[in-house]
């Protein structure tokens, strides 16, 4: 399942589901907000079977690649992946309907979910699989960004505030990056199979671009605070790890690199949870004594 990618998952929605019940206080329900991080969770474990699948069947993971060994290189059978790649999908489907249910909100979500679900299936499976083609980054960028802070925050609230832009941006372009960083320890195994964004503009472009992704991302995402300081410091205690990951993808290559990737997603998932923290402290309507 791929754990150590769980929390990048949880970024998003941790972040819109606080928003959002910062501002709703004790009218809020924490049932909902529950049912958006599981479906979140089952979404992601989707994901990761499915790539695992994909991969295998096109042979991308071979002998060269450079990255940690799954369910298939450790005995689990194709028929054992696909029942487990089917069991996810009604999970995703189940948890997404109650969610719908529980929250209240209206049905058109269901069409936002099941794009959700081609999106986890497709990224490498299927006739023309999108992250072979280089538009991994597009989906991660909406899917972990976008939908998932305001489609959390919609699903608890029933509106939209576009001022939340700022930080589902910031954690998309962070999500972005954990995605960049997997493509650039994997461009020799990927090399001649899948088009991905390393391997078009070369591995001192990508370095770059990934130093992009991450400082955008850290900064929409600090500037995103109200205008108020009171716990913006707790932003600040993230930076060092962020820079730690940089420093590693300069120096790193092929499987020195792997470590920087869940350097990356833990960092992401502490910088929304400190934020989402903090803008929940503040947004809620009663007195705090600190």
């Amino acid at each position: 399942m791929r754990l150590r990618t769980l929390p990048l998952s949880l970024a998003g929605v941790v972040c819109g589901g606080l928003l959002a019940m910062g501002g709703l206080g004790r009218d809020g329900s924490w049932w909902a907000f529950a049912l958006v991080l599981l479906t979140a969770v089952f979404l992601q474990i989707l994901s990761n079977l499915s790539n695992e699948m994909g991969d295998y069947r096109s042979g991308v993971d071979n002998a060269s690649r450079q990255g940690p060994a799954y369910g298939m290189a450790n005995g689990l059978t194709e028929r054992q992946l696909w029942r487990a790649i089917n069991t996810l999908v009604v999970l995703c489907a189940v948890s997404g309907l109650a969610m719908v249910i529980v929250s209240h909100s209206p049905w058109w979500l269901l069409l936002l979910g099941a794009a959700a679900i081609w999106a986890a299936t497709h990224y490498t499976l299927g006739k023309k699989p999108y992250g072979y083609i280089g538009l991994g980054d597009l989906f991660v960028f909406l899917f972990f960004g976008l939908v998932s802070v305001l489609g959390s925050f919609f699903v608890l609230v029933h509106d939209i505030h576009w001022y939340y832009l700022l930080p589902a941006s910031g954690i998309g372009l962070l999500s972005v990056a954990v995605l960049n960083v997997n493509n650039i320890r994997d461009m020799q195994s990927d090399e001649g199979i899948r088009k991905t964004v390393p391997l078009r503009i070369g591995l001192r472009r990508a370095r770059w671009y990934q130093t992009v992704l991450v400082t955008l991302g850290w900064l929409l995402t600090a500037s995103s605070y109200y205008g108020n300081t009171t716990f913006a410091w707790l932003i600040l205690c993230t930076l060092p790890l962020f820079v730690l990951h940089m420093v590693g993808v300069w120096r790193r290559e092929g499987k020195r690199l792997d470590p920087m990737l869940p350097l990356l997603v833990m960092s992401t998932f502490l910088l929304s949870l400190l934020y989402s923290v903090g803008a929940f402290l503040l947004l809620w309507p009663t007195t705090l004594t600190l």
